[in-house]
């Protein structure tokens, strides 16, 4: 029962926010070069290592011996708003992760 509940949510909140994710992802792409994505390894149910999707967030500084991560002016809404938590939703629906159990209504 909650794996459909997870999945019926899922489904009208992604197609609810949908236009919201795809302008967001046009903005990451303008504002600095790099995947729109993060890919984050995180441990699931049973111990099973999964990865966790979200909004990119920050830029690598360039000219670095050692890579700098720094949020961009973007990443700094996107985190403050939750936005970035909004691709969890695919990690929802493939079963990955429960909307339940998320940071997604933290």
């Amino acid at each position: 029962m909650r794996r459909s509940g997870d999945c019926l949510i899922a489904c009208v909140l992604l197609a609810l926010t949908l236009p919201l994710m795809l302008i967001t992802a046009v903005a990451i792409r303008l504002e600095s070069a790099g995947p729109v994505l993060e890919r984050r390894t995180r441990i699931g149910a049973g111990g099973r290592q999964f990865q966790m999707l979200s909004f990119r967030t920050t830029a690598q500084t360039p000219g670095q011996i050692r890579p700098m991560w720094q949020q961009t002016r973007l990443g700094h809404f996107l985190r403050s708003t939750r936005i970035d938590a909004l691709p969890q939703l695919i990690n929802v629906l493939q079963g990955e992760m429960s909307l339940f159990e998320t940071s997604l209504f933290d």
